[in-house]
């Protein structure tokens, strides 16, 4: 497809969604509208992350298309999860997912594409800039695990929603003098897990960069109960680890587990609890409801900073970068450092040692 001296920008939204996406794609348009003029710019939209650049799923998008969607949760594009461990391997479907994608963007004449998205997005976007594509990243994850930015759309708002649950847990635990643990998204990174309990006021974190000892998280609830209060909010990342599992490989974790009849760390912790102390305890996963709905007035500001600063790199020819806030400062990384990194919680960091200074167990001590 031949196109005049119009710049023409792909979109794509890979991997999970998460509220603040939308509000990044219209910050990116309309700050490109307004750097280059509207009649200069064409927008493509990617249907449904990579698997739709695979298969040429694209669209040419109008202004009115952006209209009214900076309040609106998940991602006018669709989104879906194509692994980048099997980005480079040619499966039974014959398809070279990477020629696919490069012919795409050529056949579309894209000027460059901007790759919304979480950690295996980040990857498969420094594949494509590596491949010679003009690639722009923007950081998008509820688990705030991107290496090289404090913070990502979408996190802020899971951090509101989860607090909101705990708050709304807090007063059903007292009621019934019960132990309530609510399991937060994170397999790999407790950043959710870690601020929505803090902002809750939970008494016991538990996070995968921590593995606790059940004793510990049991000594603590008992404390609780000592001193004359009977109910415990215990929050717990979904990928939290016992001392016994942290030293296991994944495999044997998830058999131990099976054998059990527990599949969650969340159901174990909750039985444990209850068996050592006699006090009825009971989970709660409010699952992908920390991913839906509305982003916070916080993430539609990030978002739209963020996509500005996209729009800007645009219009500099300034590619095989992803956007980051780095000391509240709006910034870039170049993806190559950003793409094979995760960003954990550090467990003598200052929001662990925080909480533990206000008598928060992690369950380690």
């Amino acid at each position: 497809m031949s196109h005049s001296s119009k710049k023409r920008i792909g979109i794509l939204t890979g991997g999970g969604d998460c509220p603040g996406l939308n509000a990044t794609i219209r910050g990116v348009v309309k700050a490109c509208y307004q750097l280059m003029g509207e009649e200069n710019v064409e927008i493509v939209g990617v249907s449904d992350g990579f698997y739709g650049l695979i298969r040429n799923h694209c669209r040419l998008m109008k202004p009115s298309d952006f209209y009214g969607i900076l309040t609106r949760g998940g991602t006018i594009l669709g989104s879906r999860r194509t692994p980048y461990k099997k980005m480079q391997l040619v499966e039974e479907d014959n398809v070279d997912k990477v020629k696919q994608m490069k012919d795409t963007y050529k056949e579309w004449g894209l000027d460059c594409l901007l790759t919304l998205g979480g950690n295996g997005t980040h990857k498969t976007a420094n594949l494509l800039s590596e491949e010679g594509l003009n690639i722009i990243g923007l950081p998008k994850t509820i688990d705030n695990d991107i290496w090289g930015t404090s913070v990502t759309f979408g996190f802020h708002t899971a951090v509101d929603i989860g607090t909101d649950a705990i708050d709304r847990l807090h007063t059903t635990a007292n009621s019934h003098s019960r132990i309530m643990v609510i399991e937060i998204m994170g397999n790999k990174a407790g950043w959710l897990t870690l601020y929505t309990g803090i902002a809750g006021g939970a008494d016991i974190i538990l996070i995968p960069e921590i593995p606790f000892n059940m004793n510990h998280v049991i000594a603590a609830v008992q404390k609780r109960a000592d001193s004359g209060k009977y109910f415990s909010i215990v929050a717990v990342a979904e990928g939290a680890l016992d001392i016994n599992e942290a030293a296991m490989k994944k495999k044997e974790r998830v058999q131990k587990r099976a054998e059990a009849g527990e599949n969650t760390v969340t159901a174990r912790v909750a039985n444990k609890i209850q068996e050592a102390t006699g006090y009825e305890a009971r989970t709660v996963m409010p699952g992908h409801i920390l991913r839906g709905g509305s982003p916070s007035a916080y993430d539609r500001v990030l978002a739209t900073k963020f996509g500005a600063r996209a729009a800007n790199l645009i219009g500099k020819g300034k590619f095989g970068y992803t956007v980051a806030m780095v000391n509240d400062e709006i910034t870039e990384n170049p993806l190559s450092d950003v793409a094979m990194k995760q960003k954990f919680v550090d467990p003598a960091g200052k929001e662990v040692i925080t909480a533990k200074n206000i008598g928060v167990s992690f369950g380690d001590e």
